[in-house]
């Protein structure tokens, strides 16, 4: 963990952090969920975005001024995403990538059991540009307001407002103006469901006892 002399003791730290991930946990969760189409990758994407998050905790909390670190972890997490995507795609097809290739998500029928309206937006959803797209899974399904998505995209708070405006305006052209889903609704079931005990939990308590910049 990242640490200056007469920073904060380490046991401080650790229980700050324990309760940062608490809280944000099933976010961070519903965002990669959406962003890869599967619990498993979901998962995995999550556990780092923890262990990263971890290793950088101090720094961060410095720097935010006292501002929600939701931000902050939705945006290392958009940034493993898209390394995942860019990763994916360099190495040959298997036969796994042949029948689940990761650029189609599972359908929505599998996301949102019986909700007619929420399988008809997030169908619509998932043919936006991915900066609209970003922004409104940030927006509807985490429920984080302009000022936050701005913070996670590294974008002006002006040109987030442009920017889900524009994805809003794409989504009632393609579905045929749908009202915005709750946050409950919008939220698949799996997306709801938080990682197993031997997923993130364990990673973040591993990287406490290993990590690279821990203090004693």
């Amino acid at each position: 963990m990242d640490s200056q002399p007469g920073g904060k003791p380490k046991a401080q730290l650790d229980s700050e952090f324990t309760e940062l991930y608490k809280t944000h946990l099933r976010d961070v969760y519903s965002y990669s969920y959406y962003r890869v189409g599967n619990h498993h990758d979901a998962e995995d994407l999550t556990e780092q975005t923890f262990l990263q998050a971890y290793r950088h905790f101090e720094r961060a909390q410095r720097e935010s001024n006292g501002r929600p670190l939701r931000p902050w972890l939705i945006r290392i997490a958009h940034n493993l995403a898209a390394n995942l995507y860019r990763d994916r795609s360099r190495k040959p097809a298997s036969p796994i990538d042949d029948t689940t290739p990761l650029a189609a998500p599972h359908t929505t029928e599998q996301l949102v059991e019986g909700r007619e309206q929420a399988k008809h937006v997030l169908e619509g959803v998932q043919r936006l540009p991915e900066d609209r797209r970003e922004a409104l899974i940030m927006r509807f399904a985490l429920g984080m307001d302009n000022r936050e998505i701005a913070r996670a995209l590294g974008r002006s708070d002006g040109a987030t407002k442009v920017l889900i405006h524009r994805a809003i305006k794409q989504l009632q052209q393609t579905v045929g103006d749908p009202q915005p889903l709750p946050v409950d609704k919008a939220r698949p079931a799996d997306a709801n469901s938080r990682p197993t005990d031997a997923g993130s939990r364990r990673a973040v308590t591993d990287a406490r006892s290993q990590g690279p910049d821990s203090r004693d």
